[in-house]
């Protein structure tokens, strides 16, 4: 089966990618039969050889997530994005035990600044009523 997918080349930490179609078992660095653009996404500039692209979709290639979106995106091809991300069934649990812990120590914050305002105002309230007021004072005297 034939696909269209991204082979990344240039620098260290400075990715370009080719936009290639070859067997989906083959390495993406080894050969291919033809080079249909080049993608980078540091500039976001998109070269593509849409009649090509068009003519092996015809011929039933398939692409990968990424290269379907890129496609959409550039108006070559019509449809929905596909999700180009997988996140295994463990990842999500430990994100979520994340999310739950996170929200926990920000209720906790939250419950000891209502606390400490609680205590500051009968604090305040218990000061005011322990001093005694002039007319009591007298009254006293």
């Amino acid at each position: 089966m034939l696909t269209i997918r991204l082979s990344r080349i240039g620098k260290k930490k400075q990715p370009s990618f080719r936009l290639l179609i070859s067997e989906k078992h083959k390495d993406p660095w080894g050969d291919y039969l033809e080079l249909l653009g080049n993608y980078n996404p540091r500039t976001k500039e998109l070269n593509l050889k849409t009649e090509r692209i068009k003519y092996w979709l015809q011929k039933g290639a398939q692409m990968s997530n990424t290269v379907n979106n890129l496609l959409i995106t550039a108006g070559v091809i019509e449809g929905k994005k596909k999700k180009a991300v997988f996140i295994s069934r463990a990842r999500k649990e430990k994100i979520q035990g994340k999310k739950s812990e996170q929200e926990k120590q920000t209720a906790t914050k939250i419950d000891k600044q209502e606390n400490s305002v609680e205590k500051i105002e009968t604090e305040t309230t218990s000061e005011k009523t322990e001093e005694p007021t002039k007319e009591e004072a007298t009254a006293l005297a």
